[in-house]
Parts: structure tokens; C-alpha cells; sequence
């Protein structure tokens, strides 16, 4: 179970100015995981957390030596030297936990960590992200009685409701190809679709919304 500890307390400061700005997005508190390489080049992407403005290269990080050596907290970090975080993902809550609790000490006012890890920070404004794991397949829902209704509304505006939704779960499969990074152009694929108004379907991209 998740539960608040330490790596949560608001009054948390960190070595990253930035960081300490209400405005941002990434104070110490929050420090999430991507895939990133500095933008326009061959480096490959490698797992980056983000704090404040700046984006902490946890490869570097694993070759400084600089975060506790336990064997967990070790294991963490060296999964995400891989090309994509599946590896990390798969060794659960408690992996995750001891690698966060290490970044967070480093990452405080006053660690001793900081000569070790600023050489590490790549402004964010310099980098550019990819997905962060290979998605082999996934099954897609409605998250609400509320979201199927407002689906269900923009192709059967008179029954958006199939009867049996609140007695059965309705899954559907997924295209793993519909994953990417936001923000990102997609590629729409080709099928038939009907408009409303429309006496017979039509085949290409879907147009107006559907």
C-alpha cells in the first residue's frame, strides 16, 4: 500500500533553486520519472528524473556512485540505465520507494550529494522524451458509469447506454501502436466510420471528432 513518508514533507527544500519556486511544476516533492536524450542528438535515452527546471540523468547518477549502495536502492537504479523503464517498473513498490527516498536525501538542501550529482542536471528547456516502456498490449474501459455515458452519447445519441453495462465489465483491446508520448503527432488509421447524418459508411481517417 502506498502511504506519505518523508520523501512528502512539504517543508522540503531542495539543492535545485528551481526547485523551491512555487510556480514549478517539480519541487523535490514531486519527482517524476521519464525517458529522455538532450534534444537533436545520438545519445541515447536513458531514465531522467525531473526537479524543478532541470532534469537529473540517473545514468550519470549510477556511474557517480553518489546514492546509497543497499541492495535495493542499487537494483532501482541500475534498471533504469536500460533503454526503457520496463525492467524498473516490474520490481515493484518496495524498489521504487528506496529509489525515491535516495533522491530525495540527495536532492535536499545541504545534501552531501550535490558536488556529486549537479554535473548530472540537464536543463529540460535542451531535451526531448520518448515513451518510457515498450507496451506489448493492454485492454482498454470505461473508468465510470459517467464516462461510458458520455461516449456511448457522441455515437448513439439516443440509447448511450448498452443495457447490460452496469451488469457486466466492458473491456475492449487496445493498440499498443496508440500509445505515445503527449503532445506528439498520431497517425490515425484507416477503417470505416459512419457520421451521423451520413446514409453509408465511409472508408479513411476519421473526421469531426469520430
Amino acid at each position: 500500500m502506498l502511504t506519505l513518508n518523508e520523501t512528502h514533507d512539504a517543508n522540503l527544500l531542495s539543492w535545485v533553486d528551481s526547485a523551491n519556486d512555487n510556480s514549478s511544476d517539480f519541487p523535490i516533492q514531486n519527482l517524476p520519472l521519464a525517458m529522455f536524450r538532450r534534444s537533436g542528438s545520438n545519445e541515447s535515452f536513458r531514465a531522467g528524473v525531473a526537479i524543478g527546471d532541470q532534469v537529473l540523468d540517473l545514468a550519470g547518477v549510477a556511474q557517480s556512485g553518489a546514492l546509497p549502495a543497499d541492495d535495493t536502492c542499487a537494483q532501482a537504479l541500475a534498471a533504469c540505465t536500460d533503454e526503457t523503464l520496463n525492467r524498473f517498473m516490474a520490481l515493484g513498490l518496495r524498489h521504487w520507494s528506496a529509489l525515491r527516498l535516495a533522491l530525495s536525501r540527495a536532492l535536499r538542501q545541504g545534501a552531501a550529494e550535490q558536488a556529486a550529482l549537479t554535473q548530472w542536471l540537464v536543463p529540460m528547456e535542451e531535451v526531448e522524451y520518448r515513451l518510457p516502456c515498450t507496451v506489448g498490449d493492454y485492454t482498454d474501459f470505461y473508468t465510470s458509469i459517467y464516462h461510458a455515458n458520455h461516449v456511448g452519447s457522441l455515437f448513439r445519441p439516443d440509447n448511450p447506454l448498452p443495457p447490460n453495462y452496469k451488469w457486466i465489465p466492458i473491456g475492449y483491446h487496445g493498440r499498443s501502436s496508440s500509445i505515445a508520448v503527449s503532445g506528439q503527432n498520431f497517425h490515425r488509421p484507416y477503417g470505416q466510420t459512419k457520421a451521423p447524418d451520413a446514409q453509408e459508411p465511409f472508408f479513411g481517417q476519421p473526421q469531426n471528432g469520430l
